[in-house]
């Protein structure tokens, strides 16, 4: 019996070994582990190592401070280091690996002071001994130099912007005729203005100067016609080329107060990835959205879609009044997985479809840093997927967030073909601006596919430029086609444009001589009852639910004020397409420089209740200050 007894005392010790080793087994099974390394101020630290300890097994942190790692077992730890911080060691056993991790370190000063640090500037301009190879790393707040071999697979930016080639200079007597779709958006001049607020000059392709002009309001007068909008013009001297004019065009949109606007149909569609996990992205458009929810009214319908590795409808179509219900859908967002952009849109329109309101204002609103990589990601099908949707009267708002990976070609681009808008959100206060301030602007379409053309008399007009809408260019025979998309207007929106002007027989640079055409009967001049016309406008539009455009006509004086007599609006918008020009360093700058544009814009500012055009100002400034900083910096390093 003790025999038998002993036996089951071994099987019973037996099989609680057994246990514990599958239970210690059990535990150290692999996983991943993703989170953020910051600094002290919350900011991002970018190729920061993170390593399983005792390991070889490790990666680095992204450009948003981002990182995943596969790591052998959940009770590994992790030592965290960035040159000139301190190491960290972080215990697994002890954090809930199912959500990000927020890992912080301390600078250590001693070891920053044998780092090479300079002021925010443009890599290029930083001197240094040919031999030596480096690379520069970004962060908020300066800009660290590492050896090659330490950083070789690093991508600190992959923000994406399509190349712009500037509109050139064309004589009238061979193209008399220019001719543009309008553009409201205003997403260039708020992402510089966060590379500038951040101590960077911008990429010179993310400044697209008609943007940037029609980011601020205008004092135009409000239509009193059966046309939705009034049509301005005003000519006077070219501020950067004393030879040159400058003819200033100018639209504004009808107003409607709020009560009297449509009821609206409402898709949020949020880009809920794992690349929209920074706080300058989901929780920013969280923020920016629940602002928009303030201003909806009982006969608003709102409904949530989401997109990551896959597609979610979170809110159905939900009335304005229960703004509780879609606030707390709107705070339940979580960041996590790939981004199936495509997917997303597809399902946003559907939604828009099922509660479509006829006669009201049915649109979908993309929140995304336009970081598409599943599904389809490339700018030519989605392209078509936007265009197949525009027909079916469902309007479009793209707000774009965030830094580092930021995709503004493909946003841009997505807006630009679903009849749509598109904002960049850089802080609260953009938000409000684009979802408050300007809410019927934003979301209210009163015109669809406006197009501008504009025919010069050679008697007065010997070249001509327009300054930006690079990518808003159209073909002559695209402005009587009424199948060609063009810009939408909202109410109360204005839109401006500006030409540069050589007058006739003002011998330029930009103007280069050609052959005479052999057989084209071109005249010298039109026939004198056009004497008094310095060009021929031409406009037309759509009602929001129309296929049939409008065509409006008026042509203008050749007679020119003096500088001083011209409107805050003509000095102003003047004053933005100079900064423009500085910040592209543009070919056609010409005597524009920050000095003059800061003091012509001084006095230009008018009313300006929200303050945006003394906050230009201080950017201008600023720019200055920077680049200063840099001449010092590079100086400095080459020594």
């Amino acid at each position: 019996m003790r025999t038998m007894k002993g036996v089951k005392q071994i099987s019973a010790i037996v099989f609680m070994l057994s246990i514990a080793l599958f239970l210690m087994n059990a535990s150290r099974t692999p996983m991943s582990v993703n989170g953020f390394v910051y600094d002290e101020l919350g900011s991002p630290l970018i190729g920061a190592s993170i390593i399983e300890k005792g390991t070889k097994n490790g990666t680095i942190t992204d450009f948003d401070g981002a990182f995943t790692l596969e790591v052998s077992t959940n009770l590994a730890n992790l030592e965290v280091s960035y040159i000139g911080y301190d190491t960290k060691e972080v215990d697994l056993r002890k954090l809930d690996l199912t959500i990000p991790q927020i890992i912080n370190l301390v600078a250590n000063q001693a070891q920053l002071e044998e780092i090479v640090v300079t002021s925010m500037a443009r890599p290029k301009l930083f001197k240094r001994n040919r031999s030596e190879k480096i690379k520069v790393a970004h962060t908020s707040n300066f800009i660290v130099q590492f050896p090659t071999s330490e950083v070789d697979d690093i991508q600190f930016n992959t923000e994406d912007y399509d190349k712009i080639t500037e509109n050139s200079f064309l004589r009238s007597l061979d193209k008399p005729v220019s001719t543009f779709s309008i553009d409201v958006d205003a997403a260039s001049y708020s992402n510089l203005r966060r590379f500038i607020d951040n101590g960077q000059a911008p990429p010179k392709d993310a400044v697209r100067i008609e943007e940037m002009i029609n980011y601020f309001d205008y004092t135009y007068p409000q239509p009193t016609g059966e046309d939705p909008f009034a049509m301005i013009t005003e000519y006077s001297d070219c501020p950067w080329n004393t030879d040159h004019k400058l003819m200033h065009i100018g639209l504004q949109g009808k107003e409607i107060p709020k009560d009297d606007l449509p009821a609206s149909n409402l898709v949020f569609l949020c880009d809920v990835s794992g690349s929209m996990s920074h706080p300058n992205k989901l929780p920013l458009l969280q923020s920016a959205l629940k602002m928009l929810v303030n201003n909806l009214r009982p006969e608003d319908k709102v409904s949530l879609v989401t997109y990551a590795g896959g597609t979610r409808v979170v809110l159905k179509p939900t009335s304005g009044k229960e703004k509780g219900k879609i606030r707390a859908a709107i705070d339940g967002l979580m960041a996590g997985g790939g981004t199936s952009g495509a997917a997303g849109i597809k399902l946003a329109y559907q939604q828009a479809q099922k509660a479509f309101i006829e006669g009201g204002n049915n649109r979908v609103i993309i929140s995304t840093d336009g970081d598409f990589n599943m599904g389809q990601s490339s700018d030519a099908e989605l392209q078509r997927l936007i265009e197949k949707e525009r027909g079916s009267g469902v309007f479009l708002s793209v707000l774009g967030y965030g830094t580092g990976n930021y995709k503004d070609n493909k946003m841009e681009k997505i807006a630009n073909n679903g009849n749509g808008n598109y904002a960049y959100i850089d802080n609260i206060n953009e938000a409000r601006k684009v979802l408050v301030t300007e809410f019927g602007g934003t979301l209210f379409t009163i015109a669809k596919d406006v197009k501008l053309q504009i025919e010069f008399n050679p008697t007065y007009v010997g070249a001509y430029r327009l300054i930006g809408y690079e990518n808003r260019m159209l073909a002559r025979e695209d402005f009587n086609d009424d199948k060609k998309d063009a810009g939408e207007l909202g109410a109360g929106h204005t839109v401006t444009a500006i030409y540069e002007i050589i007058p006739a027989g003002v011998e330029s640079e930009f103007v280069k001589s050609v052959d005479p055409l052999k057989y084209q009967n071109v005249k010298e001049k039109p026939a004198r009852k056009y004497a008094d016309e310095l060009m021929t406008l031409k406009l037309r539009y759509k009602q929001p639910d129309g296929d049939t455009s409008k065509l409006i006509t008026s042509t203008v004086s050749p007679e020119a004020k003096s500088l001083d007599q011209t409107s805050d609006n003509y000095r102003w918008s003047a004053t933005v397409a100079g900064f423009g020009m500085l910040l592209r360093d543009s070919e056609y700058k010409q005597d524009a420089s920050y000095e003059k544009m800061i003091a012509m814009g001084k006095k230009a500012t008018g009313e300006d209740k929200e303050g945006y055009r003394a906050e230009m100002i201080k950017m201008m400034k600023n720019v200055v200050a920077i680049e200063g900083e840099v001449l010092e910096a590079s100086t400095n390093t080459s020594k």
